[in-house]
């Protein structure tokens, strides 16, 4: 553990939940926070604190880092730390911390959400109904039990959702680039075989030149029967073009995605243009896709979650 001066300064750059800045008060932090200013603005008086906490506003590039000669720590309130340059932040001596604990749960939740809402078709029934329309045999499901489940990262959001899965009469499969990931929620495989065996495939990457692009046609194609495709990662994991093809000849039954190839950095907006892909256009026009604004990991619960996770990591490190 290392010791720093209890009266340190950090920058909030994003809103959390209360109990963030509430209890680093309390621990004898000095708290100022900056919603709105611009990056270059952030960059000017950045020198002045010891640590920041931010969500997805910017990216801490090595310029940033540079400009912020006494930081400590970064603290991203959130999963991954893909907004960040680490071996830069590393190479100048800076902790970085993340809060994937924070929101696990919520991520399992929302990816089993989105399986048996496709599985039952309840999206498109209710927006029969709403027209008027009582198709039952049109909305006959499926059921989860004799499935094989592959999930392709088997970290902390991946084993929440492989724990979903314990109440149903499923075989739950996983891909990871670590050995000996497994446990008694799932059984580690080659890439090969989860492509052999599995109906339903879930993605839980971090971002990463590995998982960039990953899922495209050839990846599809390597697919020895179709599958269902879940998506609760980063939408930079699959090429949504060849999704929206493999939709059309079947070879993937249905998506769920609530992450998109076209996401802004800070994921607080969908497109980094005005133009709509048609790729895209596909995707909301199919009945089979189930699209959510990247809020897998965003519950009541997780945000708080998240925000106490950070003020634990950053009272371990630094009091």
């Amino acid at each position: 553990m290392t010791t720093i001066h209890p009266f340190m300064k950090i920058l909030h750059l994003d809103t959390n939940h209360p109990i963030l800045i509430n209890q680093l008060n309390d621990l004898g932090f000095s708290n100022n926070e900056d919603y709105t200013s611009s990056k270059t603005v952030v960059e000017q008086k950045i020198a002045q604190y010891d640590g920041i906490v931010i969500r997805s506003r910017f990216k801490i590039d090595q310029q940033f880092i540079d400009a912020a000669t006494n930081l400590k720590f970064i603290a991203r309130v959130g999963a991954g730390l893909e907004s960040i340059d680490c071996e830069y932040a590393k190479i100048k001596g800076i902790k970085l911390i993340a809060a994937p604990e924070g929101n696990r749960n919520a991520v399992g939740e929302h990816a089993l959400g989105m399986l048996l809402s496709l599985f039952n078709k309840l999206n498109k029934a209710d927006h029969e109904i709403r027209n008027g329309k009582w198709l039952r045999e049109a909305n006959r499901g499926l059921e989860l039990d004799g499935k094989t489940v592959g999930l392709i990262g088997y970290g902390n959001m991946g084993k929440s959702f492989a724990k979903k899965l314990r109440g149903f009469d499923v075989e739950v499969i996983c891909y990871d680039i670590k050995d000996n990931v497994g446990d008694e929620n799932c059984t580690q495989v080659s890439l090969e075989e989860l492509q052999e065996k599995a109906d339903v495939l879930s993605l839980h990457t971090p971002f990463n030149t590995l998982s960039h692009n990953m899922v495209n046609q050839d990846f599809i194609a390597d697919f020895s029967k179709p599958f269902w495709l879940l998506n609760t990662a980063r939408g930079s994991a699959v090429v949504t073009s060849d999704i929206a093809l493999a939709l059309k000849n079947k070879k993937i039954i249905g998506a769920g995605l609530d992450v998109l190839e076209y996401e802004k950095t800070s994921f607080e907006n969908l497109f980094e243009n005005d133009k709509l892909p048609k790729a895209f256009e596909y995707l909301i026009n199919s009945e089979n896709v189930l699209l959510s604004p990247h809020v897998a990991g965003w519950t009541i619960e997780s945000k708080i979650k998240l925000a106490q996770t950070i003020v634990d990591k950053i009272k371990l490190h630094f009091c």
